[in-house]
Parts: C-alpha cells; sequence; structure tokens
C-alpha cells in the first residue's frame, strides 16, 4: 500500500437539527470540529414516514402521463 493515502479519522461533534449532540468520528474537517446538521433522521420525511405530495403543474409528470398513460394497467 502506498503510504499516506488513506484519510484521517478524528472525534468531532454533530448536531442534530433539535439540538441534540453526539460525538463520532469523521474525516470531516479538523479533531474538535462542529457539524451541524440541516436534515437529520429525526426531522425528514424520508426517514420518519411522513406524507409526501407531488405537485405537478403541466410539468414531466403531466407529459408522461399524456404520452404512456394508456399503456398502464387496466382497471
Amino acid at each position: 500500500m502506498k503510504p499516506d493515502i488513506h484519510p484521517q479519522y478524528h472525534m468531532i461533534k454533530v448536531v442534530m437539527t433539535d439540538g441534540s449532540d453526539y460525538m463520532t468520528r469523521s474525516t470531516y474537517g479538523n479533531a474538535g470540529d462542529t457539524l451541524n446538521l440541516d436534515i437529520d433522521p429525526k426531522t425528514h420525511p424520508a426517514w420518519t414516514g411522513g406524507s409526501q405530495q407531488l405537485l405537478d403543474r403541466g410539468g414531466r409528470l403531466s407529459k408522461f402521463t399524456s404520452r404512456f398513460g394508456s399503456l398502464g394497467a387496466r382497471k
């Protein structure tokens, strides 16, 4: 192996959106730095199972539906 090609892991503090924090090992920044999250698993709908609305105002989805809508499963 080549010397000095691996990232340097060190301890950083991660601050969640609700203010809670924890220490973890990372290659981010320098030892002792703080990483403030804008999106975290406690609040983001991808992790919390929140409802997602698909808004389309004559864009890609409408074009796709008008072109290929008749190819879907029959009811």
